[in-house]
């Protein structure tokens, strides 16, 4: 298409916008892009220009995630004297910046294909099981009242064995999910102001949660076979650090798995640092070809390893679900923790999770989710290589949920992920990944919930707006 034929293309969308604007009543929303984009025979980048022009005229917006709409009239304040200002003062510096998990954890609205998701859509859980777990647990005896601070016995047990029984059920404690446990762990494990090594890049929930805790981050590098030892033992010397976090195991977001070569020299390191390693397996049930390696947690006699694992990825979001276990006094700073936070988790979560785990069920439910990522996994991975190059994913991953994408050097990952979001395809910026600066920019592409009728228009128009940075 010539530069002519695409201002006028351009000019139509634009115009087609601003009719559907004008008399609308604030807050009506505007057609889609997937659907202009069908009326008009026109690119991605041509109808978001149009919506980029009448976003800065003031006549519509783009809440990225839900669509474009007309743009809602300033509402006089109901309390025109407020004055929050001295709010500010009180609250003082912020904690935590947690922007990257936020726009991870936002609804997606039905029409947007959300490549962002970090849990499994409706259609790969196990509702059925689910339901049938959850009526066995309601028939259950004093499911209603106390339960111990460290969890059901059956269930910290089931926890146990799943870590290859390096803990005994006495070393589990049940926690509503990973990132409950995670920002437990921290802050048990060190105080704040403390450093703390992780690999970078890592999981945005667990930079978001030793923030909250008033930790120093230190990034180490990683690369294909995980966390490279030296750089570590380095950290460690350098810093005086008791603490590292790492996903030994499918990280998220690049998928690497720590090499056999390298496991060996992370625990000798973690003995001479005299430091605590927070083993966080949350991909353990998303391998997708052969069996995973055992946790780390199995090689540690003396205690440096506490294991953290999770059923909330592979069962279901609602089913708030895991377990932290640790060895000697940091099993007690840990459960203190814990009990500060919240006491226990409801016996009627726990005796579902225990019904669900334990029946037949179960491992025919893993066996055809990890076909359906396989193959979700497959068919993302082809349609990135063959819209974007081969060099745009320089790892298929085995296991886990993700896709860790390379943008050319100079795209902005943020204005990407913004302009794709206004197209009605979601994407995770990949700078939320790191602990400090980006040395490059990636975006993090989930096909936990990448549907096949979809996958091919998604990064069809993300391809798009790569090569035509606005």
């Amino acid at each position: 298409m010539s530069s002519m034929e695409m201002n006028n293309s351009s000019h139509r969308v634009t115009q087609y916008l601003r009719d559907c604007a004008i008399g609308a009543a604030p807050g009506t929303r505007l057609p889609s892009v997937r659907d202009i984009m069908r009326t008009y025979r026109v690119s991605p980048v041509t109808v978001q220009r149009a919506i980029d022009t009448l976003a800065e005229a003031g006549l519509i917006e783009a809440r990225p995630g839900q669509g474009t709409f007309v743009r809602e009239q300033q509402v006089a304040s109901a309390r025109p004297d407020a004055d929050y200002g001295w709010q500010s003062l009180a609250l003082g510096s912020p904690r935590a910046v947690a922007d990257g998990l936020n726009s991870l954890l936002r609804m997606p609205m039905p029409d947007v294909m959300a490549l962002n998701l970090g849990y499994l859509p409706e259609e790969s859980l196990p509702l059925a099981q689910l339901a049938a777990a959850g009526g066995r647990a309601l028939r259950r005896p004093g499911v209603w009242a106390r339960v111990p601070i460290e969890g059901l016995e059956a269930l910290r047990a089931w926890f146990a064995s799943q870590a290859g029984d390096a803990f005994t059920p006495g070393e589990v404690t049940i926690c509503p999910g990973t990132q409950a446990a995670n920002a437990a762990a921290f802050r048990a494990l060190a105080q704040a102001g403390d450093p703390v090594l992780i690999e970078s890049p890592s999981y945005t929930g667990a930079i978001a949660a030793a923030l909250a805790a008033g930790l120093r981050l230190i990034p180490v590098p990683t690369d294909e076979e995980g966390v490279r030892p030296e750089l570590l033992e380095e950290a460690f010397v350098r810093t005086g650090a008791r603490l590292f976090y790492c996903q030994p195991t499918f990280s998220n977001p690049t998928g690497a798995v720590l090499s056999p070569a390298r496991r060996r020299s992370v625990l000798d390191i973690l003995g001479r640092a005299g430091a605590f390693l927070i083993e966080d397996d949350w991909a353990r049930d998303f391998a997708l070809e052969g069996e995973p390696p055992p946790p780390l947690a199995q090689d540690d006699a003396h205690g440096h390893v506490v294991y953290i694992r999770s059923l909330t990825k592979s069962a279901a979001p609602g089913l708030r679900i895991g377990a932290i276990c640790a060895r000697g006094a940091a099993l007690e700073r840990l459960r203190m923790a814990r009990l500060v936070d919240d006491f226990s988790v409801p016996g009627l979560m726990q005796e579902t999770a225990l019904q669900l785990v334990t029946a037949p069920g179960w491992p025919r439910h893993l066996r055809a989710l990890r076909a359906e990522l396989r193959h979700r996994r497959d068919l993302l991975a082809a349609a990135v290589t063959r819209h974007l190059g081969p060099g745009a994913l320089r790892r298929i991953p085995a296991g886990g949920l993700h896709l860790w994408m390379s943008l050319p050097p100079g795209v902005s990952d943020l204005d990407i992920a913004r302009r794709a979001a206004a197209a009605s395809v979601l994407v995770g910026a990949g700078r939320h990944w790191f602990p400090a600066e980006a040395p490059s920019p990636y975006l993090r592409l989930s096909f936990a919930g990448a549907r096949p009728d979809w996958i091919e228009t998604a990064v069809g128009t993300l391809a798009a707006l790569i090569a035509d940075p606005g």
